[in-house]
């Protein structure tokens, strides 16, 4: 009777926030090639390397998901060469870092709408020998019809912040429904797996595995070479010392640029890279960068026409034009981690402004001072594991901001502390993924045999089973 209930409802909702939904696609983009896969419709080719061998599908969100999903793809490999995979994305964000990455054995889709013939349709076509959801999104009629055509299902890197418990708890028969159809459940924390047996969800199923972005960012030797030599031809000197606020939503954006100036005066070899979390908010941040009487460049011009540097960006300054960009507005995806590996300080945004919080491990894994505001509901067993290790400073607003960037800025030593103790807090919790790609080769008779090693979920986070 509740899944009766759920599929009335639920069209009904989808198509009142359809018109808002479309709206984001056409704003962010790369959504209308594919969007018949919503609805489980695919092309000749696809249904044909669909046919071909059954495959582990994983359903990763967003760019962080997708990370955590590659990275288990390639845990898996190592343990069973022969596996292959669909996984599915929900943004286009997501899709397109997914197409740069993905083996060219595997098959990358969007998402299905979670409608009884539309999921019946997509189980079918994809046949699949597990189904992985990273992070938390639970689709009832997905989870319902793959348990009835008796797939194993995996939550991957698991988080239940106290806002989506609350959530959860107004329909909980039904969620309660929906997480007896997983068979294991890997989670972030002792919190999360807490929350998540609150819910109804078997104590017997939880592991407590540690954050798998611990994972996903590994050391790696960048080469910055071109990226040095774009930012000189765009009028930075070489011996630029950059704050970069990354992953920043509105309002972060403002503040950074008048903590900037204000260093500025101090050290004028300060330069302030901001890196938005929605590339396609381009256009709001350079005004936004305007208004503060700033010269800025945008990444994504510089690499189209490199030799064109920042003119467009000055044109509207009445008279404040200087003759060298102070702000670079970094608009592509997926090279965060160049501007990170540059940066003297390091601001991770949805933190002070906005709810939520970003990951801090990619500036971790490079060893950089990291400053975040209050709000890290995303990421909050993470941000408890560098608290305790004091690798990092949070501030409760603008003010405290202003004060902690000064402070590391004209402290080298102990920017450089703060640094190395978040690369120790990074590697010694590394471990998750490959524990929980050993949990899911349990969970396939086909696949079971001597090389999957056994599995300590302790061993993998520092953590306890609840």
């Amino acid at each position: 009777m509740l899944w009766f209930f759920y599929n009335c409802f639920f069209p009904v909702v989808f198509l009142l926030l359809l018109p808002r939904f479309l709206l984001r696609m056409w704003r962010r983009g790369g959504y209308r090639r594919g969007f018949l896969q919503r609805f489980g419709r695919y092309e000749a080719d696809v249904r044909e390397r669909l046919r071909n061998r059954p495959r582990v599908w994983i359903h990763a969100v967003s760019v962080g998901e997708v990370q955590i999903a590659l990275r288990f793809m390639r845990a898996l490999r190592e343990l069973r060469s022969g596996l292959a995979f669909v996984l599915t994305t929900t943004t286009s964000t997501g899709h397109a870092l997914a197409a740069q990455r993905l083996a060219a054995d595997d098959v990358l889709l969007y998402f299905p709408v979670d409608l009884p013939w539309v999921m019946a349709r997509v189980l079918e076509r994809l046949r699949p020998l597990a189904l992985v959801l990273v992070e938390g999104e639970l689709w009832p009629n997905l989870l319902r019809l793959a348990r009835r055509r008796r797939v194993p299902i995996m939550l991957l890197n698991g988080r239940l912040s106290a806002n989506s418990c609350r959530n959860y708890r107004k329909v909980r028969r039904l969620v309660k429904q929906a997480l007896a159809c997983f068979d294991l459940f890997c989670m972030q924390s002792s919190e999360d797996a807490r929350r998540l047996g609150e819910l109804g969800a078997p104590p017997e199923k939880i592991r407590v595995m540690g954050s798998a972005k611990y994972d996903v960012t590994e050391p790696a030797s960048m080469d910055l070479g071109p990226v040095r030599a774009l930012l000189l031809q765009a009028g930075f000197a070489a011996d630029t010392r950059w704050l970069v606020g990354g992953s920043t939503w509105p309002g972060e954006e403002t503040i950074l640029l008048e903590l900037y100036k204000k260093l500025r005066a101090r050290d004028p070899k300060i330069r302030l890279a901001l890196v938005p979390r929605h590339a396609e908010r381009r256009q709001t941040v350079l005004a936004d960068i305007r208004k503060a009487g700033l010269a800025g460049a945008a990444w994504s011009e510089l690499k189209a026409a490199p030799t064109a540097t920042t003119s467009f960006s000055r044109a509207d300054l009445s008279g404040a034009a200087l003759a060298k960009p102070d702000v670079l507005l970094v608009d592509t995806t997926g090279e965060l981690k160049f501007f990170y590996a540059l940066a003297t300080v390091v601001f991770v945004g949805k933190s002070l402004m906005s709810h939520g919080g970003q990951n801090v491990i990619e500036a971790a894994v490079l060893a950089k001072p990291i400053v975040i505001g209050p709000h890290t509901e995303n990421f909050a067993a993470v941000i408890a594991d560098f608290r305790a290790a004091n690798a990092l400073v949070q501030v409760p607003d603008a003010a405290a901001l202003e004060r902690a960037v000064a402070e590391l800025w004209f402290d080298n030593q102990a920017a450089k502390a703060y640094g190395l103790r978040a690369e120790l807090v990074m590697r010694a919790k590394a471990g998750a993924i490959r524990a929980g790609a050993e949990c899911l080769l349990k969970l396939l008779p086909c696949l079971r045999g001597s090389a999957v090693m056994s599995i300590n979920p302790a061993n993998a986070s520092g953590a306890k089973n609840p």
